[in-house]
């Protein structure tokens, strides 16, 4: 049966038809929808979990005990997840291990381009990369063959455009769930330095032995070599194959599906066939560098930037001097779609927040989510934003840059289901280390920015049964912290007379910012009803609209005009308008 699939759908379906018993991720665009998908498969074992190193040491646990395991993270998810993918490159598996990490070149929803290729060659663990659905369905069985026949982990890298493209996928049957009988063996799964020093010594001898095996058995290198006309010759992987065959329809192609360790043997009979010798792929030069270093002759990042996307018509010019092919649509000629900035949504519970901290002039060390918003207009509250949980770090190190004397204005804001990924620690050793700082927790009911996941303080599980929630006043009282408010931040006053106070304390503050997100059943607005405006009482003072809400705009006569289905009456603007125009009513 063929059936259209996501790449992140066809990579889910290729665990089902694996046999793969537990999975263990935690969101994160764009490998969030692999998970989520899995979730579908009653018979595996899935779950949402608290960040990407728990998630692997989950996955790891179940590899050693016997069952085909999988965790799946975006690639600064990869930073978090190293310290267990190091080691387990050394223990290797019993049942197969599989990592997958989805890049994002162009930063669609990311602080950074990170090229997790890099992760294979330091972690020294193999790496296939897919250039299309069917491959990532395809690959995924394959990753748990290979990592089964050379007893390793297996990576498995995406890429924006193959994590979210639709292709035709056929399905195969599964194969039947299987937990290998486990063996205690010290000397393969304890890594002390005297059996590590030994196991070492076995992963350069894997490699060794891998790389021969891809350059001769399609199995291990799942490479495609494409024949054509012999002048120039491309060497590429993944999506950027993709844009290849789009742009140089009639060149001869080398396609690498093993990218590390990369089949020295088959490239080095490949650039013989050929007079010129091009890399194409995106961010660094990892493929090119490897070539090179085999002492093959070849360009890459000489015609290509090491930023973005590329795109056919970039390869085409790069390679061919051609700008364009004669059937390219001229894409100037159409109208084209107007700016959208970004922004809050209509109803969010963090703008209210923001709009107090702005007023109260504080130092605010953002974190990552929807809440990042808060450093663009209208609020412009967020000094510094670097990455998952860093918020309450950051802040603590404010206050000993200045010794005390800005932590009255310093504040870390950090989401809920961010706080449990990597800010609880942050959290105790900003107590443990006397510091004087305020905690906002931003508490929405639900992971926000990756598309609602649950998280363990929501009280349901990534099949939405009902789970244990953690109580984040409870825990944050268990850690040391003496001072702990609940506020509701669409009250924007409120929540600026709470954050002053909590900011007056001393020792670290918590002040837990709670409203589900306005996208949730439960953060949803009274059905048919919306805010309603009297213009007999308007001033057209213009105090709502530099709230800058999408359901809210100026009208000719520069009066608010309320958008009644996008309205969430939340309450924000009621709560800025000092005429008492605004009201919540029955839509007309």
């Amino acid at each position: 049966m063929d059936k259209i699939l996501l790449g992140n759908e066809a990579i889910a379906r290729g665990a089902y038809e694996a046999g793969v018993k537990v999975v263990s991720s935690y969101p994160g665009t764009p490998s969030t929808e692999i998970t989520e998908s899995i979730a579908a498969y009653d018979r595996i074992r899935c779950e949402w979990s608290t960040n990407e190193k728990v998630g692997a040491e989950v996955a790891i646990g179940a590899s050693i005990r016997g069952a085909r395991a999988m965790t799946c993270m975006k690639h600064v998810g990869m930073n978090v997840a190293a310290d267990p993918l190091f080691t387990a490159s050394y223990t290797g598996v019993n049942g197969g291990l599989v990592f997958v990490v989805a890049d994002d070149p162009g930063m669609h929803s990311s602080q950074n381009e990170q090229d997790s290729r890099h992760y294979a060659r330091a972690s020294k663990v193999p790496m296939l990369e897919p250039s299309d659905a069917q491959e990532c369905k395809d690959f995924t069985k394959r990753a748990f063959e290979l990592s089964e026949k050379y007893d390793t982990p297996i990576i498995i890298r995406l890429h924006t455009r193959v994590s979210h493209s639709r292709s035709i996928v056929h399905l195969d049957e599964p194969l039947e769930i299987v937990v290998k009988d486990y063996v205690k063996d010290v000397a393969k799964n304890v890594m002390m330095p005297a059996m590590a020093v030994k196991r070492h010594i076995w992963v350069e001898d894997r490699l060794q032995r891998m790389e021969k095996d891809a350059s001769s058995d399609k199995s291990v290198g799942c490479y495609e070599w494409i024949k054509g006309d012999d002048q120039v010759g491309i060497i590429t992987a993944g999506a950027a194959y993709q844009y290849v065959r789009e742009a140089l329809p009639n060149a001869t192609v080398l396609k690498l599906g093993l990218i590390y360790p990369i089949p020295s043997d088959l490239i080095a009979r490949f650039a013989s066939s050929v007079k010129r010798l091009v890399v194409v792929e995106e961010l660094d030069p990892y493929l090119e560098n490897e070539i090179k270093a085999m002492g093959i002759a070849c360009e890459g990042k000489s015609l290509f930037t090491l930023q973005g996307e590329y795109k056919a018509s970039m390869i085409r010019k790069a390679i061919t001097g051609i700008e364009k092919d004669t059937g390219e649509i001229n894409t100037s000629a159409l109208c084209q779609a107007p700016n959208r900035p970004p922004m809050m949504c209509a109803g969010c519970p963090h703008k209210g927040l923001f709009m107090a901290l702005n007023r109260l002039k504080a130092q605010v060390m953002g974190d990552i989510g929807c809440y990042t918003l808060g450093a663009l207009p209208p609020t412009s509250a967020i000094d510094a934003c670097v990455c998952m949980g860093a918020s309450v770090g950051m802040a603590h190190g404010f206050d000993l840059a200045t010794d005390g004397v800005d932590s009255e204005r310093t504040v870390a804001v950090i989401g809920d289901s961010t706080f449990l990924h990597s800010g609880i620690t942050n959290l105790i050793n900003a107590v443990y280390n006397r510091s004087k700082i305020t905690v906002i927790i931003l508490d929405n009911s639900i992971t926000g920015m990756t598309g609602h996941q649950q998280n363990a303080s929501t009280g349901m599980d990534i099949r939405l049964n009902p789970a244990p929630a953690v109580d984040l006043e409870a825990l944050c009282v268990s850690v040391g912290v003496k001072s702990v408010r609940v506020v509701d931040p669409v009250d924007t006053a409120q929540s600026q007379s709470v954050i002053k106070e909590a900011m007056n304390e001393d020792g670290v503050s918590v002040v837990i910012a709670r409203r589900p997100c306005a996208l949730i059943p439960t953060g949803k607005g009274p059905k048919g009803m919306t805010v309603l405006v009297d213009k007999d009482k308007c001033t057209a003072c213009g105090q709502c609209i530099r709230i800058m809400c999408p359901a809210l705009i100026a009208g000719p006569d520069k009066m608010p005009v309320i958008d009644p289905d996008t309205c969430n009456t939340c309450g924000l603007c009621i709560n800025v308008c000092r005429f008492d125009t605004l009201s919540v009513g029955g839509v007309e």
